[in-house]
């Protein structure tokens, strides 16, 4: 399975997603490959942080993802694409790529807004292959706040499937990811449950 977090706007946190659903179906005995296509290469950096991450994590913010993939995939089971925002083209090949596009939003307005770029450009890539599939996910919702309640009000507008499977606003994402670590390193924490979920719920997306 190829996953692919992509949002033309940045700061969305696709790189956070991306590790960590890499890292759950690592936990789970997946053998995954990271493709770092942000040229920012957040998630190289990460990756340099730690001795082993359990997964393979790789730097490739080039434009031809779609044609080298079926290379790259297959010593894996399954392949989590970080995507940079901003650079349409590589986002097209990215597209290209994958089986299951994410789409991660922030519950705002403007995310909601800059959304509607990302998914034309899937809507585009599925003219030359339909069987790619698309959700979007709602990532660091802040509880008991009318925005986190109505953004998925405001997300039907896209007629895009929304995971059920919100990533909240938590202090450990960051903290982990300072010593080139995970929330799963605390498994009983609500972040990991909430991975836990996310992850599970992509995979029945299949």
């Amino acid at each position: 399975m190829i996953y692919a977090f992509l949002n033309q706007k940045g700061g969305v946190g696709k790189t956070t997603l991306s590790i960590h659903t890499a890292a759950e179906l690592s936990r789970r005995k997946r053998r995954v490959l990271l493709i770092d296509a942000d040229p920012q290469g957040s998630a190289l950096s990460w990756s340099n942080c730690r001795e082993h991450s359990g997964f393979t994590v790789v730097g490739m913010p080039k434009a031809t993802i779609h044609q080298e993939i079926d290379q790259l995939a297959s010593d894996y089971d399954d392949v989590v694409i970080d995507g940079p925002p901003r650079a349409a083209e590589l986002a097209r090949s990215i597209i290209l790529s994958a089986d299951l596009v994410v789409v991660p939003i922030q519950p705002s307005p403007l995310d909601v807004w800059e959304a509607v770029k990302t998914v034309d450009l899937i809507r585009e890539a599925q003219t030359y292959k339909p069987t790619i599939q698309c959700c979007l996910a709602i990532n660091r919702r802040i509880a008991n706040t009318a925005i986190g309640r109505d953004v998925r009000e405001a997300l039907r507008e896209l007629d895009v499937p929304v995971l059920k499977s919100d990533i909240g606003q938590r202090v450990l994402f960051a903290e982990s990811a300072a010593s080139g670590q995970t929330v799963l390193v605390e498994q009983k924490s609500k972040a990991a449950k909430e991975v836990k979920k996310f992850v599970n719920e992509l995979g029945r997306l299949k």
